[in-house]
């Protein structure tokens, strides 16, 4: 986001020209600044930004250790700026693979155990 390589149309219509430019709202042009400041997706979010720059000033946001932080929240939260533009889901931990007790030796080519 900050320095400008991302999932938005600014960055693909000089870098990617066969991928769509317009934002999903409808705006003509997707922008750094439409996703943070204007586009309706993500409204419910930006109350995060707002408490570190009242007008979403873009130096203050992507500027300042207190911009980068609500800049952080926002990302996490909003989902803006990812190639599908939703939030992620939350992953899973991990499940260690447990193999079965009675298994004593290598496998070797056919199938077979090797004894140690």
């Amino acid at each position: 986001c900050r320095t400008g390589h991302c999932f938005q149309g600014a960055y693909y219509k000089t870098f990617v020209p066969s991928e769509n430019v317009d934002c999903p709202c409808g705006e003509r042009l997707q922008t750094r600044e439409h996703s943070l400041r204007e586009c309706p997706r993500y409204d419910a979010f930006r109350d995060k930004l707002r408490d570190a720059s009242h007008n979403i000033v873009l130096s203050e946001i992507l500027g300042t250790p207190r911009g980068i932080e609500a800049l952080s929240g926002f990302l996490r939260k909003s989902g803006a700026f990812t190639k599908t533009g939703e939030p992620r889901a939350p992953r899973a931990a991990p499940v260690p693979e447990l193999e079965p007790e009675d298994y004593g030796g290598w496998e070797v080519e056919g199938g077979d155990e090797e004894e140690e």
